[in-house]
């Protein structure tokens, strides 16, 4: 049923893969994304996703999502930095923590060490945000390994 008063209730969500096809980033030592993350280019206006054939030569970055697994879950974010339209997948991830307490994880951006927060999308400078998107972890077809999920991303609703 169409809702008016819900502004994007037509953005269609994109299957990305398997969860298993995502190697978990926090078992490697210096939580460098690329190349063991994966990049879609996903049309605003509909259309269905395309994977990114070479991820360190990302081209147009203004339509893909970075997709990747970190301490066993699955996260989507903008490849493009918001700051300087360097592309994230060469990057690190870190995590962001007060007095030795994990507060949310962060992606560094290496061409200018501008930081975000991979949940709100914040930075640690500046006025600049991230776009996160939205995961869900779904139940694979039928025939499929029972443990796994499959992985759907869309763009993040606006409320209000």
């Amino acid at each position: 049923m169409f809702n008016p008063f819900r502004r994007n209730a037509g953005v269609a969500w994109q299957r990305i893969g398997l969860a298993s096809e995502l190697p978990d980033l926090h078992d490697d030592e210096g939580y460098r994304i690329a190349p063991r993350c994966k990049a879609f280019n996903i049309p605003k206006e509909g259309g269905s996703s395309e994977p990114v054939e070479d991820i360190d030569m990302p081209g147009d970055m203004k339509d893909q999502v970075l997709v990747f697994k970190y301490k066993g879950k699955v996260h989507a974010v903008d490849h493009q930095c918001p700051h300087s339209a360097f592309p994230l997948s060469q990057g690190n991830l870190f995590d962001i923590e007060d007095f030795g307490i994990t507060l949310s994880t962060g992606i560094m951006c290496p061409k200018h060490d501008w930081s975000f927060d991979i949940i709100t999308g914040k930075a640690d400078r500046g006025t600049y945000k991230l776009k996160v998107w939205e995961v869900q972890l779904r139940d694979p077809p039928a025939g499929a390994e029972d443990d796994d999920k499959e992985v759907w991303v869309r763009r993040k609703q606006r409320i209000g």
